[in-house]
């Protein structure tokens, strides 16, 4: 790519790593971004609000493929001594969603200017974090006749500029379930005069290694203990109303829906059991992510024509993308640019986003956009 274009992403990326805004709340983010792109291009630029996308048109016959990128931050501190530190408390891009967003720029810069054999659209999320942001930006797939979509996200744990793909699931299924159970309050003497929860939800806890054991399941299943909160803390009372925060996670949806009924079936059961309410909600849902394999094919033959380090992925990973409610309604893959087989990990405190893996990605996106 341009040494300019470069140059230009990596300021770009720096300013929005000094500039990060938690999910749902990224209003300088997508200013700074949409300003940049007016700046050094002449795309068209269509803004939805919370999030936007840029068109570069070659003519109404040609293909219409899509590359997103998400710009949201995390609720972490920045505790490294980099020039272009977090000047927020508590929140920084420690999942790289900064370089993301500077990646698709620049890959924008490089297409305004050298032009495309195809209309490419630019689509810049917001709220991957929180699993929403995609469910939000979902009808530009249909709006604009997308026939493909990409995408990239750094990792850390693989070989240094390294591009990873796997065909099918590459990111399970999850969602946060929350379990609320209300009974009656007693003196923590007379507990037989109330109805305490605590002996339910220590039931429902318990059936959890059964309900995901792989001898129940197809694919991987986990069920995460996240929080147990039951009662007060005051020693004369007998608790009347808890909640039990889970994280529910399978490889299929179909399994993730089986765990999720097996779990509400089972709360009903004890609160009807002890005479107890209980109402169910649910947060951070995402959808299992899928690969099309001739998308994946398109990202081995780019690297095989530009020399780029392809390894192939043999599992998927547990943590979940919200890209798949892309991949449900056209098809396309994700991958994976390696930050280096050492290197701190993405959620983690000594992250940061490497400027290197920039020039990767809009390579790869260019080849992409050449097929």
């Amino acid at each position: 790519m341009e040494k300019k274009n470069l140059e230009l992403a990596i300021q770009l990326r720096h300013e929005l790593h000094q500039h990060p805004e938690l999910s749902n709340h990224e209003v300088w983010t997508k200013q700074h971004l949409m300003n940049f792109l007016k700046t050094y291009t002449k795309l068209e630029i269509v803004d939805n609000g919370q999030w936007f996308y840029a068109i570069y048109r070659a003519s109404e016959d040609k293909k219409n493929i899509a590359f997103r990128a998400d710009f949201d931050a995390l609720p972490m501190h920045e505790v490294i001594d980099i020039p272009h530190a977090s000047q927020f408390p508590g929140v920084a891009h420690k999942c790289g969603h900064d370089g993301h967003s500077a990646s698709l720029a620049a890959f924008a810069l490089e297409i305004d200017q050298k032009g495309a054999d195809k209309n490419v659209f630019f689509l810049f999320q917001h709220a991957e974090e929180t699993g929403d942001g995609a469910v939000q930006c979902a009808s530009f797939i249909k709006e604009n006749n997308i026939e493909e979509i990409f995408a990239y996200h750094n990792m850390s744990g693989m070989a240094y500029n390294s591009v990873n793909v796997i065909d099918g699931t590459a990111h399970c299924a999850s969602k946060g379930m929350t379990i609320h159970m209300e009974g009656s309050p007693a003196h923590a003497s007379q507990p037989e005069d109330g109805v305490n929860p605590s002996f339910a939800i220590a039931k429902i806890i318990d059936a959890i290694p059964e309900f995901i054991s792989p001898e129940n399941n197809e694919g991987i299943v986990l069920c995460t203990v996240v929080q147990v909160n039951i009662g007060e803390r005051a020693f004369g009372m007998s608790a009347s109303k808890g909640d039990l925060l889970l994280t529910i996670r399978a490889l299929y949806e179909e399994e993730l829906e089986k765990l999720q009924k097996n779990l509400e079936d089972l709360a009903k059961a004890q609160a009807e059991e002890f005479g107890i309410k209980v109402s169910f909600s649910y947060n951070d849902t995402f959808p299992e992510t899928v690969n099309d394999k001739e998308s994946s094919d398109k990202i081995r033959k780019v690297c095989e024509d530009k020399g780029l380090q392809l390894v192939e992925m043999k599992k998927a990973f547990r943590a979940s993308e919200d890209f798949g409610h892309y991949l449900k309604l056209t098809k396309g893959a994700i991958c994976y640019i390696g930050n280096g087989e050492d290197y701190p990990h993405i959620h983690t405190s000594k992250y940061d986003f490497r400027d290197d893996i920039i020039e990767t990605a809009v390579e790869l996106f260019k080849g992409l956009a050449e097929l």
